[in-house]
């Protein structure tokens, strides 16, 4: 079988028991880092020695075949450099080739920074999506396109591009929405910054260190209260706004339809 094994994001006593017994006993080891591999193992004070194929994102739908075909006569663990394979790490396309084949697959949990983050975040654990890594552009159009998700956002970011993403977000979604930046979790210097969208920004406007997840508040529910919502589209417009604009943003905010807003609250104008 095939056996996907959660290893520590950062702090060496996260390491299960399952996870050293299995290292320990190993014949095949599939990882996204020999190296890092060999180092975690040497860490855990594991003499074994199994042979070791690299799984990286370059070489994962090649590999997935090969991997298969020894995980029917053989135990094969795999193994990211931290947290879950499969969880925006290579093991996907291996997993879903071992399925198409009829090979079992199984896990060993353990650590995952997105939970981790999540957890910690106190933002509604309820109801939560995993978006991976931000893009490295198109920033602003990307988090206007989650601004009707009312669940629970999780990303990853790299701590050199944080600054830059935590602005995007205060533009597109607004200076007021609340997130969380989480970083180096389980390591010695872990830090859990809450607040809104714009005190972040200024917060870590000179940049991070570390791993950083991001953590986001979904939007508030969809509201079908169309009145409601004119009203507040007419606010918006005798603060300034154009009523095109207004009718967006409510829109957005709302999930209702644009231009059923826009008519609606031109027909009230001209009471």
């Amino acid at each position: 079988m095939i056996i996907l094994a959660a290893t520590p994001i950062g702090n060496l006593g996260d390491a299960s028991q399952r996870l050293i017994e299995a290292l320990t006993n190993a014949e095949v080891v599939a990882s996204e880092d020999t190296r890092t591999t060999i180092h975690l193992m040497r860490a855990l004070g594991i003499e074994n020695r199994p042979r070791l194929i690299p799984l990286h994102e370059h070489n994962e739908s090649e590999k997935a075949t090969e991997i298969v075909e020894l995980a029917r006569d053989a135990d094969v663990l795999v193994l990211s450099d931290a947290g879950m394979p499969a969880i925006s790490d290579p093991g996907f396309p291996l997993v879903a080739a071992a399925a198409a084949a009829g090979v079992t697959v199984t896990a060993l949990p353990g650590p995952s920074a997105v939970l981790t983050a999540l957890a910690v975040s106190g933002l509604p654990t309820d109801r939560f999506s995993f978006e991976g890594f931000l893009p490295r552009k198109g920033r602003v159009a990307y988090f206007r396109g989650l601004a009707r998700e009312e669940r629970t956002m999780v990303f990853f970011e790299s701590p050199n591009r944080l600054p830059a993403a935590l602005a995007d977000l205060a533009t597109a979604l607004g200076d007021d929405r609340r997130a969380v930046v989480c970083r180096e979790l389980t390591k010695m210097y872990e830090e859990v910054a809450r607040g809104t969208a714009a005190e972040l920004a200024e917060k870590f406007k000179d940049g991070a260190r570390g791993e950083i997840c991001l953590v986001i508040e979904g939007a508030a529910p969809a509201t079908s209260d169309l009145s409601t919502a004119v009203t507040y589209v007419l606010s918006l417009v005798a603060d300034g706004a154009r009523l095109k604009e207004a009718a967006t943003e409510v829109a957005e905010q709302t999930g209702l339809s644009k231009r059923e807003l826009y008519e609606a609250a031109l027909q009230a104008k001209k009471k």
